[in-house]
């Protein structure tokens, strides 16, 4: 697991993004990449709607036990990743605005419920080992 700091200045930096809503759910305190942050600030003013995050930074305990598939290393514990509530047009938008602030990664699952949809996207360095997009199934 890497080790961030938020930045004392978040309030301003991420005005539509909180520590908690950020921070791994397992209450380790592990957080998002600063850089990662900006980016999805961006993607936030560019989309101008609200963007709930349903998971942000993951330990590689709590990543193992919500994505068994990419286990104690995926996206999400290197502070690099994010989930985001959305649905319909507001997850065509948001996926629009990830791809023009070059993520690397896009996950969607558009099935079930429209409260249980949701977007993946990082900005893991690209590896040419896992797909740039993919759905859930």
């Amino acid at each position: 697991m890497i080790v961030y700091e938020w930045p004392i200045d978040a309030r301003r930096r991420y005005p539509n993004f909180s520590q908690t809503e950020m921070t791994c759910q397992c209450g380790c305190g592990a957080l998002p990449d600063p850089e990662f942050m900006d980016q999805l600030q961006l993607i936030r003013s560019d989309c101008g709607f609200v963007l709930p995050v349903t998971s942000g930074a993951r330990c590689g305990r709590w990543n193992m036990k919500k994505s068994p598939k990419t286990g104690a290393t995926g996206p999400h514990t290197t502070g690099l990743a994010a989930d985001i509530q959305c649905s319909g047009h507001v997850a065509y938008e948001f996926i629009a605005a990830a791809l023009e602030r070059a993520m690397t990664g896009i996950g969607i699952h558009q099935k079930g419920p429209h409260s249980s949809r949701y977007s993946h996207i990082d900005s893991l360095p690209e590896s040419g080992k896992r797909p740039w997009i993919w759905s859930y199934p």
